[in-house]
């Protein structure tokens, strides 16, 4: 899972509850602090190693700011080298423009290929996300889309 840690904490707990502790729908991997270094290339290899490998797909929690964070676009990266599939959430506290709601550009790009699955969080029951993490996983990697340049650093 990932999202912006100070921002959406509440929604993390929610999700994590209801969805891993509650339902045992997600396993949770995210990254639950920074990675030591300032070296991006190793940071990647470290999320790949211990956060993505072993899962099958990443929810991103998009609020207020994710579509500024680098650690964000660094986990939708990593996750797209994989091949895994991807979601994203609408939080009630995202944030928006006149185009629509902001959503890390990596996340956008991937949504507009059709690989990456977006849902409103006032929508998510166990079911539902169980069957939207199956249709993400199906996902054909033709369509993945990570040419984006990495964020170097937070908006």
């Amino acid at each position: 899972m990932s999202y912006h840690h100070i921002s959406d904490q509440f929604y993390y707990n929610e999700f994590s509850r209801i969805f891993s502790e509650t339902y045992e729908v997600v396993q949770d991997s995210s990254l639950d602090r920074r990675v030591d270094s300032d070296d991006p290339e190793y940071v990647m290899r470290r999320i790949r190693e211990r956060y993505i490998t072993g899962t099958s797909c990443t929810v991103v929690l998009c609020g207020a700011n994710t579509y500024q964070r680098k650690y964000v676009d660094w986990e939708i990266k990593a996750t797209l080298d994989k091949g895994h599939g991807l979601i994203g959430v609408n939080l009630p506290s995202s944030a928006s423009s006149s185009t629509g709601v902001l959503v890390p550009g990596r996340f956008y790009d991937n949504h507009h290929t059709g690989y990456a699955i977006w849902l409103q969080w006032s929508d998510l029951i166990p079911e539902k996300l169980a069957n939207t993490i199956e249709q993400a996983n199906t996902k054909p990697s033709i369509l993945i889309d990570n040419s984006r340049q990495m964020r170097r650093r937070n908006g």
